[in-house]
């Protein structure tokens, strides 16, 4: 277990980003190739490039804070037992919208959290296609940065007049979610894949996200930093804001992200 003390998680954002972004060149040298898709055992896509993200991550983490363990998508069998005792650990999934890429739409990301007793103080979401990173760290606001460009603090929206701007899964799309657009009433979709949608909710481009289907702990948590630092909430169905390695299984519960949270959101479930 880490001293609590010792760590700033604002201090390590620059070379988390930068190990972000190394991730996402390994990713794409293998995107612009015929590359080969294997299955898990779930039958979710897994290609080189999980791989080659997964070992230029935990191998940079490992050298950054050598004694904070590392919970990837690619190395996730540690057990609960183990887990509970963790005060910090980093929460990473090295390609987020594996299908996309395999789509090759350039709608994945990688997803890098630290998380402190159950909640990410510190978020990277880097689009390697679009060269885009969003990022934040606890107390420290959200920002938005497009290669070398200066970054851009990003805020989520108050509602506006007209259609509420739903962002809604690529890849997947039930019953559930055509429930909840039938009760809230006129309405626009802007279709994405991976944390990106998350994303759109902390850039003010969406007022909510429903995901109301299955998504892993690694799904999440970098992208709930950065929405909470923009001033917008990611919650379970219950409005309660969804926390970190407290249980066995490391599935999210069904969640809605949202800028403004005049709104009961629950009611429309």
């Amino acid at each position: 277990m880490t001293d609590n003390s010792s760590i700033d998680p604002c201090a390590l954002l620059d070379e988390v980003r930068a190990l972000a972004a190394e991730a996402g060149c390994r990713i794409l040298e293998i995107y612009e190739t015929d590359f080969d898709v294997e299955h898990k055992d779930d039958e979710s896509p897994l290609t080189a490039a999980d791989m080659a993200a997964h070992r230029a991550i935990t191998g940079g983490l490992a050298r950054l804070t050598p004694d904070v363990p590392v919970l990837s998508e690619e190395s996730a069998s540690v057990p609960y037992e183990e887990r509970a005792r963790w005060d910090w650990y980093w929460l990473v999934d090295p390609l987020d919208g594996t299908r996309e890429f395999v789509k090759r739409n350039g709608e994945f990301t990688v997803n890098i959290a630290l998380i402190h007793r159950g909640e990410p103080v510190l978020g990277v979401v880097h689009v390697p296609v679009l060269g885009v990173t969003y990022y934040a760290c606890r107390g420290g606001g959200a920002f938005r940065q497009t290669g070398d460009a200066p970054a851009e603090a990003i805020h989520v929206r108050k509602l506006q007049p007209g259609p509420l701007v739903v962002a809604g899964s690529r890849s997947h799309r039930g019953d559930s979610l055509n429930r909840f657009l039938e009760k809230v009433g006129e309405h626009e979709i802007i279709s994405m894949g991976s944390a990106l949608k998350i994303c759109l909710v902390a850039e003010g481009r969406a007022d909510i996200y429903p995901r109301l289907g299955p998504t892993s702990e690694w799904d999440t948590a970098a992208a709930q930093c950065v929405v909470e630092e923009a001033g917008g909430r990611l919650t379970d169905t219950d409005m309660n804001t969804l926390r970190y390695n407290t249980k066995d299984s490391l599935l999210n519960p069904h969640f809605l992200v949202f800028g403004d949270d005049s709104r009961n959101w629950s009611e429309y479930l």
